[in-house]
Parts: C-alpha cells; structure tokens; sequence
C-alpha cells in the first residue's frame, strides 16, 4: 500500500463534499447576468373553494388562457379544471436577450375531491378577468362524466 498526498477529486467525496460544490454552484448561478433556473417550478393556478347551504364554489386563477384553452370537467365527485398557457414568442429584434423569466408556461391540470351529492347537470362556469370560476350545486349525487362549458 502505497500513502502519499492525493489530488482531490471532485467527481467523488463525501456528503460535505457534494453540499460545498452545490453551494458554489447557486452562488455562480444567482450572481450571474444569464437566465437560471432558479424560479422554475411546475406551473398549477392558485385555487380557491368555498362552500354554504347551496353550493360549492371553486375559483382558480388562470391569468393569460383563453377561456377555448379551458376544460372544465367532473366525474365521480372529482373536478378537474386542465389548460394550456402559450409562451408568448417574439421575434423582432435579433439583439434581444432575456435575462429573467418568471411567468410559467405549459400545460396544467388541477382536480378537487368534491363531497358526495351535488348536481352535476346544473354546473356552471363563467371565466372573467382571469379568474375562472366553477359553481357546483349541491343535491343528488350523479356519476356520470359531465363536461362543462366555460363562459
């Protein structure tokens, strides 16, 4: 067994190790003038539900969608409310660069367990100022899937 000094390498290590070179990393990333990923997340709308006597209520934000990009469905007391926001793409200017993008893209697709007995056929939803909002009146449970309309 041969002992001496070894160069470290930093492909391998311990815990320490790999926690010291991610630090560096965040601080290189978040000091530099190039987009990171330091907001990236999985976009989903923030939603509220509410409920009285009548109905239940749930109203997502969804700022940016067309209300044609919007379904609204529900089956077995599950209410699922899927879209898509589109990037919106300019290609003006060649000297452009973007140095920080926080708004979110894609594809989303939330669904709320509803309590049991509302009425399905009687489900409104109306969308206005980016704020999509759904109206699920209580009574007789139906289990069939029901797609509803936004307006």
């Amino acid at each position: 067994m041969k002992f001496g000094i070894k160069r470290r390498d930093n492909t391998i290590g311990t815990d320490i190790d790999a926690f010291r070179r991610n630090m560096t990393h965040l601080f290189d990333e978040f000091f530099s003038m190039e987009p990171t990923g330091l907001f990236e997340t999985a976009w989903h709308p923030a939603v509220d539900v509410e409920e009285d006597d009548k109905n239940i209520v749930v109203k997502a934000d969804v700022p940016g969608i067309d209300e044609k990009n919007l379904n609204v469905n529900l089956e077995r007391n599950v209410l699922t409310i899927s879209g898509e926001k589109k990037e919106e793409k300019k290609t003006e200017g060649t000297g452009n660069r973007r140095i920080v993008t926080e708004r979110s893209y894609g594809s989303f697709l939330r669904s709320i367990s509803l309590p049991e007995g509302v009425k399905a056929e009687k489900i409104t939803a109306q969308f206005k100022n980016g704020v999509l909002t759904v109206t699920v009146p209580k009574g007789k449970t139906d289990e069939r899937r029901i797609q509803i309309n936004v307006n």
